[in-house]
């Protein structure tokens, strides 16, 4: 496989992992917000969370650089149960305790887009391009298990149980301990593939099924950042050819894609396939540094892999190829090939 391994991961480092500054400028907006929320509750008499958790690509730092600042941040905010009851002391149900956070959030008039309820969380949105969505829990009173009000339930889920995992799998996984260790980087490089047209954006699987998947199916490589790429993409496609469902690393029995049939995982296994053929240049014997650059730009849209093109590679690897023949047809012809000593090729006459 033609090596473009620095060039893989000067991409990563260049045109998929955020840049601090935006990072910044995310955690600004998303404090703001919070002290937002905490302002509206006490404007509006209601209680006060008894905490704020990042979670998501947000907290688990695979988000990735997107033109059009298309960025989900996701923002916990958590409730004991006891305050979230009524005057009758009835519990608070799970599409009020959205509402109450929207209402709170609502009063500041700077938002040019009202804030917005959904399913699992409030959503606000920032003339940047980005949102940062406010999934609201309550801690329960009986046995502090954490519960997510989706829908017009009250569901079990503690989101900070997915960080850890992914911690977990970051650290025992990856071969390396360097620019946020490997296994993270693949996982962003999988997610600036699915985002890497805007038409696939709506069609292609979720940043969660992907980091699940990646998980999965990773294939470290300490010293070839692309190989490790190719191979769990590769790992992958295969997987997804004879099943398409995947299930929730840390909720029991909960799956993250909808059905043996899921359009989404469909159309990530489809495009997987597409890059993998694409790639298939870089095995061939007479492949040039030019057109293995020019196959990673194809497979992420891109132009940024032939900008680090340098004549002088492709021209060493001719010299270097060049004196490989030249030497092959002069051991064929020397007689010197033989070893006397042993009265037959390479030592093995008779004894």
């Amino acid at each position: 496989m033609k090596d473009c391994a620095k060039d893989v991961l000067a991409f990563h480092d260049e045109k998929a992992t955020l840049p601090q500054t935006e990072r910044t400028n995310m955690r600004d907006r998303r404090e703001s917000s919070r002290d937002r929320i905490k302002s509206g509750l006490i404007t509006n008499e209601e209680p006060a969370p008894q905490e704020f958790i990042k979670q998501g690509s947000y907290a688990m730092l695979t988000m990735v650089q997107d033109g059009a600042n298309d960025y989900d941040i996701d923002d916990g905010v958590y409730f004991s149960q006891a305050s979230l009851q009524g005057p009758n002391g009835g519990d608070k149900t799970a599409r009020n305790a959205r509402v109450m956070i929207c209402d709170a959030l609502s009063g500041d008039k700077r938002f040019s887009i009202e804030p917005e309820v959904k399913k699992n969380c409030v959503r606000v949105f920032y003339q940047a391009g980005y949102h940062v969505d406010f999934p609201v829990y309550r801690i329960r009173d009986d046995n502090d298990e954490y519960e997510l009000a989706s829908g017009s339930d009250w569901v079990a889920s503690r989101a900070a149980d997915v960080e850890d995992w992914f911690k977990k799998a970051n650290r025992s996984l990856s071969p390396d301990e360097t620019n946020g260790r490997q296994y993270r980087r693949i996982v962003r490089f999988l997610k600036k593939f699915a985002k890497s047209r805007e038409s696939w954006k709506s069609q292609i699987a979720s940043g969660f099924a992907i980091t699940i998947l990646a998980k999965e199916n990773y294939n470290p490589n300490n010293d070839r950042e692309d190989t490790a790429l190719r191979d769990t993409m590769r790992a992958m496609h295969d997987r997804l050819v004879y099943n398409l469902e995947v299930a929730h690393p840390v909720t029991s029995g909960a799956m993250v894609t909808n059905g043996p049939d899921d359009s989404k995982m469909k159309f990530l296994r489809d495009k997987l396939s597409w890059a993998l053929d694409e790639l298939e240049i870089l095995d061939e014997t007479d492949c040039t540094k030019k057109n293995a650059l020019k196959a990673w730009d194809k497979v992420f849209g891109t132009d940024f892999f032939i900008g680090r093109y340098n004549e002088e590679d492709d021209a060493d690897n001719r010299a270097t190829n060049a004196a490989c023949l030249a030497n092959l047809v002069s051991s064929k012809s020397d007689p010197g090939a033989v070893d006397k000593k042993g009265g037959g090729r390479w030592g093995q006459g008779s004894a």
